[in-house]
């Protein structure tokens, strides 16, 4: 069962998904064009960001009970983007936009899901 704090987090993870989602349509979803506009770049970068920074708010019960995601590494790449950013590996972040979302998307889902 997950309190209140865990199932708040879930969800705002789950609309930065969305958000990932809708810029991935609006853009595209190569590498190259990840590289060359900048603007697309700086938005999910600051979702991945905004995911990472919400993991960090789990409760030890949680994570505990959760391994099946790798939160340590979200609060990593959050911490890559908030202070190496200019050092941000375009390929990483393309495979976690294009890999570890979906995933990441899929599994709030289900959580959430069997809170009902």
């Amino acid at each position: 069962m997950l309190n209140e704090r865990d199932k708040s987090i879930l969800k705002h993870i789950l609309e930065y998904c969305d958000k990932i989602e809708r810029a991935i349509a609006r853009f595209g979803i190569t590498l190259d064009i990840l590289k060359m506009d900048e603007d697309y770049r700086n938005v999910v970068s600051m979702y991945v960001f905004q995911i990472g920074e919400l993991t960090t708010h789990f409760s030890k019960k949680f994570l505990v009970a959760n391994t099946e995601m790798p939160w340590s590494k979200m609060k990593g790449m959050r911490n890559i983007a908030a202070h190496n950013y200019k050092n941000f590996s375009m390929d990483l972040l393309y495979g976690v936009l294009i890999e570890n979302i979906p995933e990441l998307k899929g599994y709030c889902l289900k959580k959430l899901n069997e809170e009902m």
